[in-house]
């Protein structure tokens, strides 16, 4: 009969042959349990503690947790691209006291001449923005990078370091662009903005690291000669300086310090260079 063959005369005959030990309304718990949860910005990032080398004052700043994101690929002058974050947003350590910021690379090697700078030119007039999201917005990180290169060029960084955030600073007008167009929002009017600002910031970019290359020594903003000499020749493709381009794709494919990688991808540069050159004409 059924240990519930009674449930028929109560109008619950379908439930009459139920197995009692079994999943029963788990099932849908057990489904909904088995779903991916959904990576949010948030979840990837969180408030590391800093002490600012300008002031002394605690503070804490957003940056991404190690290994938490996913690789999704890499653009040809080197940006990295990781499921749901842009971790450029991110790079940018500024001291909400004194205004002094920099790119987490650089931020705790400064000088006492160069702090003294920074305290008269920067500290003595910027007021620092509060930043009350969970995340940094694209506008926010913009005003981080601005205060960063302001701060470099007060402290009279290298040249390289000051290349590497016009570098990281058209990466994020990028990112921003990808992320209006990702989200529906109309770009006719901040997308060409975006695009003027991205070249802008390419063109300093690699003319700050042609001079650092010949002036300054290896590493160089962690990357060695044959990393730098590739994102010089990406760089010069894409302002149109072909012969340049050419010439760092020479030096990369002849030279022994090159692995293999890097040289199929110099390969992979050199055969784009003359494609575009062929359509230009």
């Amino acid at each position: 009969m059924g240990l519930l063959s009674g449930l028929s005369g109560l109008g619950l005959g379908n439930l009459a042959k139920m197995d009692i030990y079994g999943d029963g309304g788990k099932e849908g718990e057990k489904k909904k349990a088995q779903e991916p949860v959904k990576i949010e910005e948030k979840d990837l990032i969180y408030d590391k503690a800093y002490k600012c080398p300008v002031c002394d004052s605690d503070f804490t700043a957003k940056i991404m947790k190690t290994g938490k994101a996913k690789l999704l690929g890499q653009d040809q002058d080197l940006r990295p691209r990781y499921d749901c974050i842009d971790i450029v947003k991110y790079d940018v350590i500024l001291c909400p006291v004194c205004g002094y910021a920099a790119l987490n690379r650089f931020f705790a090697g400064i000088s006492g001449a160069q702090a003294k700078l920074i305290r008269e030119q920067i500290s003595a007039t910027v007021k620092v923005p509060e930043f009350k999201n969970e995340t940094y917005t694209y506008d926010e990180a913009m005003n981080r990078y601005q205060l960063a290169l302001a701060n470099a060029v007060v402290k009279r960084a290298r040249a390289s370091e000051k290349a590497y955030i016009c570098l990281k600073s058209a990466w994020l007008m990028r990112g921003y662009k990808e992320y209006l167009q990702n989200n529906g929002v109309d770009t006719r009017e901040a997308g060409p903005e975006l695009a003027a600002k991205e070249e802008e910031y390419l063109l300093n970019a690699y003319n700050g690291f042609v001079d650092a290359r010949q002036n300054e020594g290896f590493p160089m903003c962690g990357m060695d000669e044959m990393t730098i000499d590739y994102l010089l020749a990406v760089l010069a493709a894409r302002l149109k300086k072909y012969d340049v381009a050419s010439r760092m794709i020479s030096t990369i494919l002849t030279s022994s310090n090159a692995n293999n990688r890097m040289k199929d991808k110099a390969r992979d540069l050199k055969e784009q260079i003359m494609a575009d050159m062929k359509n230009s004409k």
